[in-house]
């Protein structure tokens, strides 16, 4: 009897010894693996406290899908998982969960505000997050899956002069198995933001930047969904609700906002129709001499608000433009319509010595029947950011920009 036991005891033991050594065997290689395709940036042991990084790690093998910090910026790098696959049920056992991107500001890519045949509204699912501040002094912004920031770098050199670094942590898609109601788990958002913020912290070291970020806020609050009743609006769309502009016929009565944060470099604040509303629009006198229909999906009349700052506001370009076409900017300091007849305005003004521009743009159709009726609403916005953020030089659209007719 003892001999069978002890017989029992060893093969337990032996057992353990070959169950731990594979752990620590996959906890090794998911380490070696990020190291490997993230160019030692992004925090390994971080990533592998994410959800859906259980099983075998393995990154992407290609000249996109890795860092390489002596190429251009910006770069990515891409992580798989077998627990993602086996969750997902993929044909390879695998599956891309993680992605970690670094990238330099000034940068090529233009910053280009909605187009108005764009939705405010999540077609896909349903839920619609407007995206958040991530606070506690750093510029950062918490998505439904991910987490960026930025850091100032006057000093930092990579491919050329940089003013500004950033980095983004973020899961590849999650979907039922990871997330909450449609948004990342607590858990995930928390760690998404620490992996955002020492990419950001260990890229600077790399190219010679003095500032460092901040711990994050520890337990960042979920994403509130939206849209809501404009006479619940208390955030970045709060001077629509004081103003009682949901009263006017015509108009919004629903928001998309967020938390107000100067650090952001790109705040917005959504107006959107409700399903009532918009069917008192539609089927307006005003409506049916125009010749306009109601739209066939929800959320398709809206109005959107930004505030681009710093090296963002000096690439936003008024609209999307085909492969080689010159692109029209807003140029800081002025102000004025978006060419081609789009419902497209900006204005500009400086803040803190920051150049920044504001824009707003209208919805195709709904355009032909409020235009002139959002003249004060933009004007509104304008001086509720410009106040709150102390901003000087203000220049805001001719009268006749929201008035006459723009031909195509």
């Amino acid at each position: 009897m003892r001999k069978s036991v002890n017989v029992l005891l060893c093969l337990t033991a032996v057992a353990g010894i070959g169950w731990s050594g594979t752990q620590i065997w996959q906890v090794l290689n998911g380490r070696h693996q990020i190291n490997e395709a993230c160019a030692d940036l992004v925090p390994a042991g971080l990533v592998l406290a994410l959800s859906p990084a259980g099983g075998t790690i393995s990154h992407r093998v290609a000249d996109e899908g890795t860092i390489e910090l002596d190429a251009a910026l910006p770069q990515d790098c891409e992580i798989f998982s077998t627990e993602a696959g086996e969750k997902y049920g993929t044909d390879t056992g695998e599956r891309w969960f993680f992605t970690a991107a670094v990238g330099t500001l000034p940068e090529d890519e233009p910053v280009i505000p909605e187009d108005p045949v764009d939705s405010l509204i999540n077609e896909w699912g349903d839920h619609t997050y407007p995206y958040q501040p991530l606070g506690g002094g750093i510029a950062g912004v918490v998505t439904d899956t991910g987490v960026t920031v930025e850091l100032p770098c006057p000093e930092g050199e990579a491919d050329g002069p940089v003013r500004t670094l950033w980095s983004r942590a973020s899961l590849m898609d999650p979907g039922p198995p990871f997330t909450e109601n449609g948004q990342l788990t607590a858990h995930d958002r928390n760690t998404l933001a620490e992996i955002a913020v020492t990419t950001a912290n260990n890229l600077a070291g790399r190219l010679g930047c003095a500032d460092r970020l901040p711990d994050p806020p520890q337990d960042i609050p979920a994403l509130t969904e939206g849209p809501l009743p404009a006479s619940r609006a208390d955030g970045t769309c709060a001077w629509y609700r004081q103003a009682g502009f949901a009263r006017q016929p015509r108009l919004a009565d629903q928001v998309l906002e967020s938390r107000p944060d100067d650090k952001l470099w790109d705040e917005t604040c959504g107006l959107v129709l409700s399903d009532g509303r918009e069917a008192e629009v539609a089927y307006s006198d005003a409506a049916r001499r125009a010749d306009v229909d109601r739209p066939s999906r929800s959320g398709a009349w809206f109005v959107s608000f930004h505030t681009y700052s710093g090296e963002g506001a000096k690439n936003v370009q008024l609209r999307r433009t085909i492969p080689r076409e010159s692109p029209v900017l807003a140029e800081p300091g002025k102000a004025g319509r978006g060419d081609g007849g789009d419902s497209l305005w900006w204005a500009s003004s400086v803040c803190d010595g920051r150049p920044q521009i504001h824009t707003m743009t209208i919805a195709w159709e709904y355009d032909e029947l409020t235009t002139p009726a959002y003249e004060k609403v933009f004007r509104a916005y304008v001086d509720d950011v410009t106040q709150r953020r102390g901003c000087t030089n203000l220049k805001f659209p001719a009268h006749a920009t929201f008035t006459e007719q723009v031909s195509s």
